[in-house]
């Protein structure tokens, strides 16, 4: 099988790692990718969010699965272009991914599907955006209702901030706090068949102690040893499987990868938020994980066969991610730094440790910096407590001038807390 990956981050170079380890997978392509998954697939220049141009690179290089990686090509439809060429295509349309690109239709869908989330109001006034802020009361929260990268969010108890922050978007959807830890879940689906994958959590603020602004993210781990065994059960049949089912139903049927960024609330399951595509860092630690070849699956669910596939197998291992993010980062991030240490990680710490790169790029023989999130460094465990420790270790042979990482990530979790 040959397969190209569009996109260019950490949750990327993971799904071109794990495909690369494939043996069904004989040919790996990327467009446009980064530094690391340069050393796994064969990269291409291209515009992602150009749904001719990514369907034109499909046909000239005889893929035989497209896998859109995030979520602003899926948006803007390139998932379409790609079967109008009758190219097998991991994502969603653009009407389904609409779930993830306008917060407010996915409250429409959950409504009618019965799914449990916040309650919430759409704002496009000061005037709505006060009384809404009035009606729930602190900790306020102001989502954005489109694409923002994942820094959409405001949580707050300052009322001023949280004006300000509905103030800069054009819409806003302000809901009830949701209280309890978080957790995120994808699912595997072809538009009926879901298959939900191991959950994650993830670290959003830029801090320890869960403290600064909001992220992309700043680490993940999984599994979740605190989470009630049958959550993901639950999850499938409260959440997952009737938005699909309610997706399916309005015409607009979703294929591909369904997050649900859920909390844990003292009434139960909530949903957060949905997103159409695998989430980073989460991916990185679920794909860690994760036994069963990827691309028979992801090609499962493009061609509408998940029903026919074996059951998944996940390995008993744990897995954590340490993102390194760049200085002044999630601010505009210095870039253009040398990074330093990433072949005595590969030298040292393989296979159990490895570096995923998210915002880099090659300049001569050397790896510089080019995001925000520069890297993900994932390691595996028989255990969170092992899985930190060797991640850890590798993070700390790497060089990069002002860098920040967390250095709490499944701290918690792993000491039973």
């Amino acid at each position: 099988m040959k397969v190209l990956v569009i996109g260019s981050g950490a949750r990327e170079h993971a799904l071109c790692r794990s495909l690369s380890l494939d043996p069904d997978v004989t040919a790996l392509h990327c467009a446009p990718g980064n530094a690391g998954i340069a050393e796994v697939a064969e990269l291409h220049q291209v515009d992602a969010l150009d749904g001719k141009a990514v369907s034109a690179l499909a046909t000239e290089v005889e893929a035989d699965l497209v896998v859109v990686g995030p979520e602003a090509p899926l948006v803007a439809g390139v998932a379409d272009a790609v079967r109008e060429a009758g190219i097998p295509v991991f994502g969603p349309s653009k009407e389904a991914a609409q779930i993830e690109g306008s917060k407010a239709f996915a409250k429409d869908v959950m409504a009618a599907a019965g799914v449990p989330t916040a309650r919430s109001y759409v704002c496009t006034t000061a005037e709505e955006v006060a009384a809404a802020l009035d009606a729930f009361g602190a900790p306020y929260v102001v989502k954005d209702d489109g694409l923002a990268a994942g820094k959409g969010v405001v949580v707050t108890h300052d009322i001023e901030a949280a004006k300000a922050h509905a103030a800069e978007c054009e819409r806003v959807v302000i809901e009830e706090f949701l209280d309890g830890p978080e957790v995120s879940l994808f699912a595997i689906t072809d538009g009926e068949t879901v298959v939900p994958l191991q959950p994650a959590q993830d670290f959003k603020r830029a801090l320890d102690n869960d403290e600064g602004p909001n992220t992309g993210g700043m680490g993940a781990y999984s599994p979740l040893p605190w989470a009630e065994p049958k959550l993901v059960e639950e999850v499938l049949q409260s959440v997952l499987q009737p938005t699909v089912d309610e997706m399916r139903r309005r015409g607009t049927p979703f294929s591909g990868l369904l997050y649900a960024g859920l909390a844990i609330t003292s009434r139960g399951v909530r949903v957060i938020e949905f997103n159409a595509r695998f989430g980073d860092p989460e991916t990185q630690v679920v794909l860690a994980r994760l036994k069963t070849p990827l691309a028979g699956v992801l090609l499962a669910a493009a061609n509408g066969a998940l029903d026919d596939l074996a059951p998944l197998r996940w390995s008993e291992d744990a897995a954590v991610t340490v993102v390194v993010a760049s200085h002044n980062y999630p601010g505009t991030p210095r870039t253009g730094d040398p990074i330093t240490g990433l072949d005595r990680v590969a030298a040292e710490d393989a296979p159990h440790a490895y570096v995923l790169h998210a915002g880099t790029r090659r300049e001569g023989e050397a790896v510089v910096s080019a995001g925000g999130r520069v890297l993900s460094v994932t390691a595996t465990g028989k255990d969170l407590t092992k899985a930190r420790e060797r991640a850890y270790a590798a993070v700390e042979r790497i060089g990069l001038d002002g860098s920040q990482h967390r250095t709490d990530i499944a701290a918690k979790a792993a000491a039973g807390a």
